[in-house]
């Protein structure tokens, strides 16, 4: 099993990162919140080290691995998969949708309709969600600055949305993440024309809650 991958950054979009290490590239899944990390370390220079906790996924036709910045989003990430009905794609739209402190908020305190707002998921499965884990979710530590909503400027600099490379960035990881590509089209340029300066990982959060 492998623990983490520690290595050099070389390619990075809201759905997955490459991490070079020993000369090996690895695709990596990821979250929006470890997405908006990697961000941060991507501003430090060309080809930045990082340092992704990793779970495999191991099935008939494919060989996945989802990153996480932190220990304690694995664990979480971990746990809803516990949850009947909850696989890897599902649980990293639910880590999508909210960051992990929101995530064990909501489950804690039995926030069935903000859960179900998660899309696929409906009443039921949120509700399934909630009795399976409530118990358990507030024991996960996911240390510090989890729980703090993402920065929505931008530099200041507002792209029209027709142009806007956010918008491209947001559709094309909507698209992989299986949404229709005209759909999510629609969906990111409602939430620009309500705030341009919104960020990649808040209009993808935005729209994850509207398709």
């Amino acid at each position: 099993m492998i623990e983490y991958i520690k290595g050099h950054l070389t390619e990075l979009n809201p759905t997955y990162a490459v991490l070079e290490a020993a000369g090996v590239g690895y695709e990596v899944n990821i979250t929006l919140p470890t997405y908006s990390q990697l961000v941060g370390e991507e501003t430090k220079g060309n080809q930045p080290e990082a340092k992704l906790f990793v779970t495999e996924i191991i099935r008939e036709d494919t060989h996945d691995l989802f990153g996480f910045f932190t220990k304690g989003e694995r664990a979480l990430f971990l746990m809803l998969m516990t949850v009947s009905g909850i696989g890897a794609n599902t649980a990293r739209m639910i880590m999508s949708a909210y960051n992990a402190g929101e995530i064990r908020q909501i489950i804690a305190t039995s926030n069935v309709r903000a859960l179900s707002q998660v899309k696929g998921l409906g009443n039921k499965t949120a509700e399934r969600i909630i009795v399976d884990l409530k118990d358990k979710v507030l024991k996960i530590d996911l240390g510090e600055g989890l729980s703090n909503t993402p920065d929505n400027e931008q530099d200041g600099f507002l792209f029209p949305v027709e142009e806007s490379p956010v918008k491209t960035e947001a559709v094309t990881a909507l698209t992989m993440l299986g949404f229709n590509a005209a759909a999510s089209g629609k969906v990111v340029d409602k939430i620009l024309k309500a705030n341009a300066a919104a960020t990649v990982e808040q209009v993808i959060k935005d729209a994850l809650k509207m398709l």
